[in-house]
């Protein structure tokens, strides 16, 4: 099971975003597999022993990179692109989070990037990484 711990600044996008994952996580029967949970992201140091990967809204760029400098966590840090964010959706962020956990397995350098995507605000898909080539082509 891949526990998520998803951020945003105070908590209030991230509960709304988290409760909406967390249905369609039972409607797709993923329980097996995924586990979501919202945190303010002042409490995420606390709770990040807790889960597998930190999901951030993108408007933390700056928190996150205060965050590594300081305490150099040894989770997956995930800032997730804008669109992403606001059409979050379980098969595309399960997709990501994967992906997310194995590139940060093989590197260890966080924030966690996807290659061409070190910049979070000009990314403009919706969709996971591994699918964006896909919906390209559509």
């Amino acid at each position: 099971m891949i526990r998520i711990l998803l951020c945003c600044g105070g908590g209030f996008s991230s509960s709304a975003l988290a409760t909406k994952v967390g249905k369609d996580i039972v409607e797709n029967n993923l329980q097996n597999d995924f586990y979501i949970e919202f945190s303010p992201f002042s409490l995420a140091k606390e709770k990040m022993a807790e889960f597998d990967i930190v999901v951030c809204c993108p408007h933390l760029r700056f928190d996150v990179k205060r965050m590594i400098d300081n305490l150099n966590p040894d989770k997956p840090i995930y800032i997730l692109p804008p669109r992403m964010y606001g059409l979050i959706n379980i098969l595309e962020l399960s997709l990501d989070a994967m992906d997310v956990i194995e590139l940060y397995n093989k590197t260890k350098v966080n924030p966690v990037h996807f290659p061409g995507e070190e910049h979070v605000l000009r990314i403009t898909r919706n969709v996971a990484y591994r699918n964006q080539k896909f919906y390209d082509l559509v």
